[in-house]
């Protein structure tokens, strides 16, 4: 049988501290489910991206790995409340054996279903982060070099960097 890891992660954008994760986890795993969290949300600094934007994104660096024979992407929302998001997630997704994350939380309410989890450690934690990428364009500093190369074109295209300033502006 088929062994599957999921990853969940908003992916705002996605960085190359997923990469190293969805590396690992088909490093264990056959397959990756990987999860689009909160998917209902866009346009906000927090979450600047689609999830039709970063189902995209994620499909251009499973294609550059070579793996998308090997992948599943799928839009998760949020729901709060947090002791019945894996169910939900569960009904969203395809069958998995095992949850990979560094969010304890996220853990915490798998395991609570008798899933089995993986506890990925996060890599360079202080620059590998979303929130300090989007940091580093509001203040006109680099940050591709924090990203895939593949998926800069992607970025560009969707307007990212400028998206990223306008909504900053409106805080």
């Amino acid at each position: 049988m088929v062994s599957r890891g999921l990853l969940i992660g908003r992916f705002q954008p996605f960085h190359k501290g997923h990469l190293w994760a969805v590396r690992e986890i088909l490093n264990r795993e056959d397959e990756i489910i990987i999860g689009i969290g909160s998917a209902q949300d866009s346009y906000s600094i927090e979450n600047p991206l689609t999830a039709g934007e970063r189902v995209e994104i994620v499909r251009e660096v499973l294609k550059n790995l070579g793996v998308l024979d090997r992948a599943v992407i799928i839009p998760i929302p949020d729901i709060n409340e947090n002791l019945a998001w894996p169910g939900r997630v569960i009904e969203l997704t395809p069958r998995f054996d095992r949850v990979y994350s560094g969010n304890e939380l996220v853990l915490m309410l798998f395991e609570r279903f008798g899933i089995e989890t993986v506890k990925l450690e996060h890599i360079n934690r202080d620059i590998y982060q979303g929130r300090v990428i989007r940091e580093l364009i509001v203040k006109g500093e680099p940050w591709e070099h924090l990203v895939p190369e593949s998926i800069i074109p992607l970025l560009k295209k969707f307007g990212f960097e400028e998206r990223i300033r306008r909504l900053a502006a409106r805080r």
